[in-house]
């Protein structure tokens, strides 16, 4: 059993959410259950079976929740000496060498991730690039879209 290298904020937002899939989702669905099977004929019941499917999805997200808390290796980035090199946690102020486009990631786990909110998954392509180096290196990473090349302008363990 691998330990999920994981934010404390990161494990926060999880415990919530299974707090709310346990204590909010599941009786919302149990409830929706036994409607759906108080209209008879469950072979024909749609709303029967949709129910069923998410409380399929939803006990599933509650096992898969659960097993990454219990593999959980919480990493506080502010408590490490910052020498500069890009780690797991870390925020890394990087400029494109293509575009001159300046961009900021915060290095996170598989659960964390959210492009949108600048919140890169460790082990995607430019995450996989970047851990590692330090600030000032330049780095080029081959990516889906081809291939990037980044200056590292700094690295803060924010």
């Amino acid at each position: 059993m691998d330990k999920e290298p994981i934010t404390l904020n990161g494990l926060n937002k999880l415990k919530k959410e299974l707090i709310f899939l346990k204590e909010k989702k599941r009786p919302e669905i149990v409830a929706a259950i036994a409607e759906a099977r108080s209209h008879g004929d469950l072979k024909e019941n749609a709303e029967y079976h949709a129910a069923k499917e998410e409380q399929s999805h939803n006990e599933g997200r509650i096992t898969e929740i659960n097993d990454v808390i219990a593999r959980a290796n919480v990493i506080d980035v502010t408590k490490i000496n910052n020498d500069g090199k890009v780690i797991f946690g870390a925020t890394v102020f990087l400029e494109n060498l293509d575009t001159g486009e300046k961009i900021d990631y915060k290095i996170v786990g598989k659960d964390e991730a959210d492009l949108k909110k600048k919140l890169l998954y460790f082990q995607s392509p430019i995450g996989k690039g970047l851990i590692g180096k330090n600030k000032n290196d330049l780095v080029e990473i081959n990516t889906p879209a081809g291939v990037k090349n980044f200056e590292i302008k700094d690295v803060k363990y924010l």
